[in-house]
């Protein structure tokens, strides 16, 4: 009976591990994963705060192979008067996690990260919930003659943005948008392509009298007749028809590049001259808080801080986004969700790495 009641254990310990493991592990994977690639992000960003190249792996497969000895056995004494039974039983667990990476690289990918975003991008962020004020300001660095900010879509510049007519802009859509006075989508213009239906991003505003004044000051920026409210977006900044909006935005390098300028880097590795000091016109340095601020800010210390949503080590530095900076949190998901939607399905032929991860 004894022996018996061993082999049912370790048969039932068997049938029910595998379901075990799963919840045990698949957790865990997850988030080491999901950590591994909000670094990967950061440390990019950091990366062009100093010039340095940026580099993107994906992890494109991971697989663990799990095995199960046991043995059962049992030892019998004979004694005079008294016989016994001896059961004895043992298990063995051996996991064999492997890790297989894909860098990004080829000329698919680079032209995908190198290509304006889409309208239509910034369209399905906007309608998927995000503040239009973020997306607007992260994406899109000119609308008719306001600049935002154009000559940070690449390297630090050494000289100031404009950005100022803009961000206003940015602010009242904001607020037009939680009034609910305001749309964006796709409208019929009747000239399809193959004869049928074509269809082109208009802004609609919703006038109301408390909003008025706004509205108003909006359409000065923009430089738009005041009655009109439908505004049809192009990126022809030549043949503008009359009350549109012409749109350029950025590709998602420049994007990158836009918001790594708002990486506060140690103070010695600016006297060094390891980046680039941004100055006004009267010589005095330039704080890039006034354009990004509200957007991303990454901090440095010289050890690994510890209220970090995610920090890397770059240069001899941590770098990290605070984890009670929640517009920064939110500005590194939309970057996520923004890069899968214009590279993140790029597949190259490059030759996956494979590690295995120990057991």
């Amino acid at each position: 009976p004894v022996g018996t009641a061993v082999l049912l254990c370790l048969a039932l310990g068997c049938n029910s591990f595998g379901p075990r493991t799963l919840e045990a592990t698949h957790p865990q994977y997850n988030h080491a994963i999901s950590r591994s690639l909000d670094e990967q992000f950061l440390l990019n960003l950091v990366r062009l705060k100093y010039r340095d190249n940026p580099f993107f792996l994906e992890v494109s497969a991971v697989t663990t192979q799990q095995t199960v000895q046991h043995e059962v056995s049992a030892s019998v004494k004979f004694a005079s008067g008294a016989d016994s039974l001896t059961p004895s039983g043992g298990m063995t667990y051996k996991q064999t996690p492997t890790i297989s990476y894909a860098p990004l690289r080829g000329d698919q990918f680079l032209k995908q990260i190198l290509s304006p975003v889409p309208l239509e991008a910034v369209l399905i962020l906007t309608q998927s919930g995000w503040s239009v004020e973020r997306v607007v300001s992260v994406c899109v660095e000119r609308v008719n003659d306001l600049d935002n900010a154009s000559n940070a879509s690449g390297p630090t510049p050494s000289r100031e943005p404009r950005y100022k007519k803009f961000q206003e802009m940015t602010e009242i859509l904001r607020e037009l948008q939680v009034a609910d006075a305001i749309e964006l989508g796709a409208a019929s213009n009747g000239a399809g392509k193959e004869g049928g239906a074509g269809h082109e991003l208009v802004l609609r505003l919703k006038p109301r009298a408390e909003l008025a004044e706004r509205i108003a000051r909006l359409k000065e920026l923009l430089g738009i007749n005041g009655t009109d409210n439908e505004l049809r977006l192009t990126n022809d900044f030549l043949n503008r028809p009359k009350n549109s909006l012409a749109v350029r935005t950025r590709s998602m390098m420049g994007v990158l590049f836009y918001l790594s300028h708002n990486t506060h880097v140690p103070e010695d590795h600016e006297k060094e001259g390891l980046v680039t000091l941004t100055k006004k016109a009267d010589g005095e340095p330039f704080d890039w808080d006034t354009v990004t601020g509200k957007l991303l800010r990454v901090e440095s210390a010289p050890g690994r801080p510890l209220n970090a949503f995610v920090a890397v080590r770059h240069r001899g530095a941590w770098f990290f986004i605070r984890n009670n900076d929640l517009e920064s949190k939110s500005t590194f998901m939309l970057l996520s969700q923004l890069f899968n939607l214009q590279a993140g399905q790029i597949k190259t032929m490059a030759p996956a790495l494979t590690i295995g991860a120990g057991g």
